[in-house]
C-alpha cells in the first residue's frame, strides 16, 4: 500500500470526521435537564456571595461586546482588562464621537443576553457541539486582547472549561454544560442593568456606560438604562422559549 496515499486518506477522514462532529446536530436533552440547568444557573446568580464570583463570566461577555463592536465599527482595539471586583475596561482608539463610539459604548450591557439568545438559537437547533466550539473560539480571540494577569487567568479558565467539555465529556455532560452556560448568560444578563440602576439612584457610577452614552448622544441615561433592560428581558423571554421548546 502506498504510504503517502494512506496518510492522505487518513487525514481526509480525520478532517471529515471533525467537520461532521462540528456541523452535525445532537439530540435535545430531556425537559427535566433543561429545567435543572436553569435552576443551576439561578443558583449562582441570585445569592450575593456566589454572584460576586460568577459575575466574572458576565464581565467577560460585557467587555467582549465592547471589543467586538469596536472592531466591527472600524475602531482600533487597544486592549481589555478584567478586574477581580468584576469590573472591566475596554480601550479603543478612533473618533471620540460618532456612531462607532456610540455603538461601542452601548454594546456592553446587552452583550451577555444577546450571546445567550444566540446560544439558545443554536441549542434549539440541536447544535450543542457547535456552540461549545464557537464559545471556545470567541474566548481564544478575546484572550489575545487581554492586558492584565487577572483577565488572562479568568479567560483561560473559562476557555479551558469549554474546551475540556467539548473534547472529553460525553453527550449528556456536554448538553448539561451548554444549557447551563446559555441559561447563565440569559438570566445573568438581566441583573447588571438593575445593579447599575441602583448605583445611579444613590449617586454612584457617574462614568457608567449609560452616562457616557448620555454625554455622547444627549439622550438621558435613564433611557439608555431602559434599553439595556429591554434587550436583556426580551432576550431572556425569547431564549427561554427556544431552550424550553415552547
Amino acid at each position: 500500500m502506498d504510504s503517502t496515499h494512506s496518510a492522505s486518506s487518513l487525514s481526509s477522514a480525520s478532517v471529515g470526521g471533525l467537520w461532521d462532529r462540528l456541523a452535525g446536530t445532537q439530540p435535545a436533552p430531556e425537559e427535566w435537564l433543561v429545567i435543572a440547568t436553569a435552576v443551576a444557573a439561578l443558583a449562582v446568580i441570585v445569592p450575593g456571595p456566589l454572584w460576586r464570583i460568577s459575575r466574572n463570566a458576565v464581565t467577560i461577555a460585557h467587555e467582549g461586546g465592547h471589543g467586538l463592536i469596536a472592531l466591527l465599527t472600524g475602531r482600533s482595539l487597544q486592549g481589555i482588562r478584567l478586574h477581580s471586583d468584576t469590573s472591566g475596561l475596554t480601550v479603543s482608539r478612533g473618533r471620540p464621537t460618532g456612531i462607532g463610539m456610540v455603538l461601542t459604548a452601548a454594546a456592553g450591557y446587552p452583550a451577555p443576553a444577546l450571546l445567550g439568545l444566540g446560544g439558545a438559537a443554536l441549542l434549539g437547533a440541536g447544535r450543542i457541539t457547535l456552540l461549545l466550539w464557537l464559545a471556545t473560539a470567541l474566548l481564544l480571540g478575546m484572550l489575545v486582547m487581554i492586558r492584565n494577569a487577572y483577565g488572562v487567568l479568568t479567560v483561560v479558565l473559562t476557555g479551558a472549561a469549554f474546551l475540556l467539555v467539548s473534547w472529553l465529556a460525553g453527550a449528556d455532560v456536554q448538553a448539561a454544560f451548554a444549557y447551563t452556560a446559555v441559561w447563565f448568560l440569559l438570566l445573568g444578563g438581566v441583573r447588571p442593568a438593575f445593579e447599575l440602576q441602583a448605583k445611579r439612584r444613590h449617586g454612584g457610577a457617574p462614568d457608567s456606560d449609560a452616562d457616557q452614552l448620555s454625554r455622547l448622544t444627549h439622550v438621558p441615561a435613564t433611557l439608555w438604562l431602559l434599553l439595556f433592560h429591554a434587550v436583556s428581558l426580551t432576550s431572556l423571554i425569547g431564549g427561554g422559549r427556544w431552550l424550553l421548546r415552547l
